[in-house]
């Protein structure tokens, strides 16, 4: 009998869990299930779509026909609980779906503070997904006064895609500097700087004590007045699905294979924790390639195969208004840096380790300080002073050279 899969989520860990079943099992049913009314897209892009460079046909993650190809049942509904004990997924109309193995890729949802007067603002947006940027995207004009509330990934990416297209635009955060949590002082002022220089505005080390329909009153006193709200102060990891079935701290705790605590469901993306080898702690690393991997993972594990990930890390590869940013690791330890206007680099080493990385400007041969720190290379067995000038292959020894080249070397 074909086994059957269930996969709640319909995107990166969604679709790295369907290729990894059909790696190993090409004839189980896949159903996978999603509350959104999409072909599954790229997230990272939605800026992009407010900017005009994608459209929705390009933003899409995988081709038109993937779910035919891969022999899958796309199913737009809303899950309200499992049933693991009867191995069954229960959606809001009171279907049943039955599963042998089942993957949670349920995500992340947008943080909504509490804030007084929050409810008094008639014009307020979340920036997550593709529902959102349309929703926004229906409320720009040119003589829109925009605020923006947090000066992280999704925060920037929003000023970013509405810049140019409304009167003015400002960042409020509490933290003193923008991205807080993958730059420091040098390197976010970097962004700061490039960000105010395309008419962008920001604020910092304020907060909101409460809004006034479309006044935000700050807490030194002063106010802005604005048109549009958005709200981009993090992000919530979507566990309640499993509450009481498996072990969930700030995620949904999972282990090598992507397994949860429960037999038969794994999970992966946004909504898991999992251990950063860079420096050995349990975190969510809300990041598209992760949850790819770790879909993949499960992907292959559920349909009987093997497959281990251990060399997780945090990593962010984005851009601002042309100015590019990779970053990597944790940054402890001895530090080499190199500075010259908008290029920026800052590598972060102890113990004949890389830890991590700050790329700004110029990103390129990022993957070599990236494989430097998944693989734990001891920096004796390079030439770790040219590493830090110049990345490349050449800082290797002859053996080491030969590996990453797939056993060629002339």
């Amino acid at each position: 009998m074909a086994m059957k899969y269930v996969i709640i989520g319909n995107s990166a860990a969604g679709i790295g869990a369907v290729e990894g079943i059909r790696q190993i099992d090409r004839q189980g049913d896949i159903t996978v299930i999603t509350d959104e009314p999409y072909h599954t897209y790229s997230r990272p892009l939605i800026s992009y779509l407010l900017l005009g460079k994608v459209t929705e046909d390009t933003m899409k993650y995988r081709s038109d026909d993937f779910y035919e190809k891969n022999n899958c049942i796309l199913l737009n509904a809303f899950v309200t609980e499992i049933d693991a004990e009867t191995k069954h997924v229960i959606l809001a109309d009171d279907a049943r779906i039955s599963y042998d193995k089942l993957l949670m890729g349920t995500g992340s949802t947008a943080f909504v503070p509490q804030i007084k007067g929050l409810e008094s603002v008639m014009c307020k947006h979340t920036f997550m997904n593709l529902h959102d940027a349309k929703g926004l995207s229906g409320a720009l004009e040119k003589n829109k006064r925009v605020l923006i509330i947090g000066a992280g990934l999704i925060g920037l990416k929003c000023a970013e895609g509405i810049a140019g297209s409304v009167s003015r635009i400002t960042v409020l955060d509490l933290a003193p500097r923008v991205l807080s949590s993958i730059l420091d002082d040098d390197g976010a002022k970097i962004i700061q700087n490039h960000l105010e220089s395309k008419g962008i505005d920001f604020k910092l080390s304020l907060s909101i004590n409460y809004f006034d329909k479309n006044i935000a009153v700050l807490s030194d006193g002063s106010k802005i007045n604005f048109d549009i709200l958005i709200l981009a102060m993090g992000v919530r990891p979507n566990t309640g699905l499993l509450n009481g079935i498996a072990e969930i701290d700030r995620g949904i705790v999972i282990n090598e294979k992507s397994e949860t605590t429960k037999p038969d469901i794994y999970a992966a993306g946004d909504c898991t924790q999992t251990v950063d080898i860079s420096d050995g702690q349990k975190k969510i690393m809300a990041l598209l390639p992760n949850a790819y991997m770790q879909g993949e993972c499960a992907g292959i594990n559920m349909a009987g195969g093997t497959k281990s990930l251990d060399n997780m890390i945090p990593m962010n590869a984005i851009g601002f208004c042309g100015l590019h940013v990779i970053t990597a690791g944790n940054y402890t330890g001895d530090v080499y840096t190199e500075t010259m206007g908008n290029v920026y680099k800052r590598l972060y080493y102890s113990e004949n380790k890389l830890n991590g990385y700050i790329l700004i400007g110029n990103v390129d041969k990022a993957g070599i300080y990236t494989n430097l720190i998944r693989e734990r290379t001891p920096l004796d067995t390079l030439d770790f002073a040219l590493i830090c000038q110049k990345p490349g292959l050449i800082a290797f020894s002859k053996e080491d050279r030969k590996i990453k080249l797939g056993g060629i070397l002339g």
